[in-house]
């Protein structure tokens, strides 16, 4: 491939990842939308495991992020709604926000939620402005087991993140780097 070649394909992918972007961000939030895409996706969480039910039932909240995109080529961005439900019930709209620079190729999709298991981890979140999930030691970020439960450690944690539902071209769900920020109505 000769130089001009690889300039045009790195500039219309990171044309396309910047448009993709901007578009996610620029849409007016929509929260019956929200509310119904949480819905469909903590149902499909719960279909996942037979303990995610049992966990979200007893955290003190839940924080669902039914659609993150993330994008780029070189530098990458990520970009999402949700919300935070106490009892089942929506307490308030988060927007989730991230970018990186390095070998960030593609874009992809996928689906989060957020356990904050003590009314302490909670508070925190609520209370602490903009939050990022990578920089707090008291995050576990889920994954099961060989036997196809959970470590029992992670369940111990006041936060559990559970990345699922991945799907495009970029197999990176990491959280380093997103913060997560509620948004003013």
């Amino acid at each position: 491939m000769n130089t001009r070649s690889l300039k045009f394909h790195i500039s219309w992918g990171t044309i396309t990842a910047v448009l993709t972007l901007i578009g996610t961000v620029a849409l007016a939030v929509d929260t019956a939308a929200i509310d119904t895409q949480v819905s469909a996706t903590l149902d499909k969480f719960f279909t996942l495991s037979g303990q995610n039910l049992s966990l979200a039932n007893n955290a003190a909240a839940v924080l669902v992020f039914p659609d993150i995109t993330k994008g780029g080529i070189g530098i990458g961005g990520e970009h999402g709604y949700g919300a935070l439900q106490e009892n089942g019930k929506t307490v308030g709209y988060y927007s989730i926000s991230g970018a990186s620079i390095g070998l960030t190729l593609g874009l992809s999709h996928h689906s989060q939620v957020i356990l904050f298991n003590t009314p302490e981890a909670r508070d925190k979140f609520v209370n602490g402005g903009n939050w990022s999930v990578g920089a707090d030691a008291s995050v576990a970020m889920m994954k099961k087991g060989a036997s196809g439960s959970y470590d029992t450690q992670s369940l111990n944690k006041p936060v559990m993140v559970f990345v699922f539902g991945e799907r495009g071209l970029m197999g990176d769900a990491s959280l380093q780097g997103a913060k997560i920020s509620k948004i003013k109505q």
